[in-house]
């Protein structure tokens, strides 16, 4: 098992994580680059995710950055005792059986920083390979809605996972 290290993001960070590009169909997960991009990698929600090298090689967050705005009328940001979350993983390393690992770690840094114990995410419907990866640490396919990403409908899938008790 590798070791990751989460640290408060950095803008040169975020300049980096802008700089990512996924091939198709993954390209929805694409950033801009823009200073309000930046910026919002910026906020206190964000966390960059360094290797034992000290290289990073993705991101978390949680909150209301890792929100899409069709889960709000899907009705699927309205229990208090989950905490959503998102992350990435610089596309270099996509596809590489890195995935489980990374996505382990990060939840035991999100149930130590927030003293949770219940997680959800969002992933797009056709991201099969991610949620193979989300089901084989635990996560359940919750609820299917749509949300526009770059001006096209998307389905998407909400999913939960409840650590075990500590």
């Amino acid at each position: 098992m590798l070791s990751y290290y989460f640290r408060p993001m950095t803008k040169e960070y975020a300049s980096q994580i802008c700089s990512w590009k996924y091939d198709e169909p993954y390209s929805i997960y694409n950033l801009d680059g823009s200073d309000e991009t930046i910026n919002e990698l910026m906020s206190d929600e964000y966390y960059c995710t360094l290797n034992s090298k000290n290289t990073l090689i993705g991101f978390i967050c949680s909150g209301n950055s890792a929100r899409v705005p069709g889960g709000y009328p899907a009705g699927i940001y309205n229990n208090d005792k989950l905490v959503d979350i998102g992350l990435g993983l610089d596309p270099d390393l996509t596809g590489k059986g890195k995935g489980v690992d990374f996505l382990s770690h990060a939840l035991r840094f999100l149930n130590t920083h927030h003293n949770a114990q219940q997680f959800q995410l969002v992933v797009a419907t056709f991201n099969e390979r991610a949620i193979n990866v989300y089901e084989r640490v635990g996560f359940k396919k919750e609820v299917h809605f749509t949300s526009m990403i770059n001006g096209q409908e998307t389905e998407f899938v909400s999913m939960t996972y409840v650590c075990e008790e500590r």
